[in-house]
């Protein structure tokens, strides 16, 4: 598994860092600019902006591109929440359809393993020890929840009640491994070490047309830096399901929850 650098990163930091990487290169640009300025005439002015014009069209490009696959990636996470509440649910009612004493222990065991899913979901990401103890805790009940179900099997080998509860709960340990290999996929570090490339060749460019002209454009600069910047916080909060501002909602899970609590 390749390592993700950017990931283990505070994403305020990051944003900071690009924010000072883009005023250095527009001030570097601005620089270069002021000194041939006196050399500048207007076709060469007029040559700069179109450059300027086609590199903040490529910005806008990328940008919209990765923000487009981080938003699909949160979706996609969110639905497979939806979906795992879903499995869990169907199971938690067709463990009615076992034969005794098997139902009533299959029921207790499931709504366990909700808990365990709700409480590895709710596990601040830098409680690492805690993720991975609640983690092999759900695999161990997967594995006797699925042991109850073979003995009930044993006993009641029809197709219409046992087979309906082995079917529930084969959907229901697939969807704990697609939403856990839809937590693992982030937006490749490489489109976004390509993004901030570009966002920092846009200030150099910016700071470039400035100084060719006779005065500064030093806030309308600022303000685009800092949208900028802005736009690359929410992508890379929307690809850290576990932490940051924008967190997938566990809605479903805790009104399951809620649902099997007894009256």
């Amino acid at each position: 598994m390749a390592t993700e650098i950017m990931y283990d990163h505070n994403s305020i930091l990051i944003v900071a860092v690009l924010f000072v990487l883009i005023l250095a290169a527009q001030e570097a640009g601005y620089r270069i600019g002021h000194r041939y300025q006196r050399k500048t005439d207007t076709d060469l002015k007029a040559q700069t902006s179109t450059i300027q014009a086609g590199t903040l069209g490529l910005l806008a490009l990328i940008l919209g591109f990765t923000f487009n696959m981080a938003l699909q990636r949160y979706n996609n996470r969110s639905e497979a929440v939806i979906n795992e509440a879903n499995a869990i649910g169907t199971a938690l009612m067709r463990a009615h359809l076992l034969p005794a004493p098997y139902d009533s222990i299959s029921h207790v065991l499931l709504q366990q393993y909700l808990d365990l899913r709700l409480a590895l979901s709710n596990t601040d990401y830098a409680m690492v020890t805690e993720q991975e103890a609640l983690a092999t805790e759900t695999e161990a009940l997967q594995r006797k929840i699925w042991e109850n179900a073979v003995k009930a099997a044993r006993v009641d080998p029809r197709t219409v009640t046992t087979g309906f509860f082995i079917n529930s709960l084969n959907n229901m340990i697939d969807a704990h491994s697609k939403r856990n290999a839809l937590l693992a996929m982030h937006v490749p570090e490489v489109i976004l070490y390509l993004l901030f490339i570009v966002f920092i060749m846009s200030g150099a460019l910016i700071g470039y047309g400035s100084g060719l002209g006779q005065k500064r454009t030093t806030l309308p600069s600022a303000f685009l830096i800092s949208m900028i910047c802005l736009v690359v916080f929410i992508i890379i909060d929307l690809d850290r399901p576990k932490r940051g501002i924008i967190k997938v909602n566990q809605q479903s899970m805790e009104q399951l929850k809620q649902d099997e609590k007894p009256e």
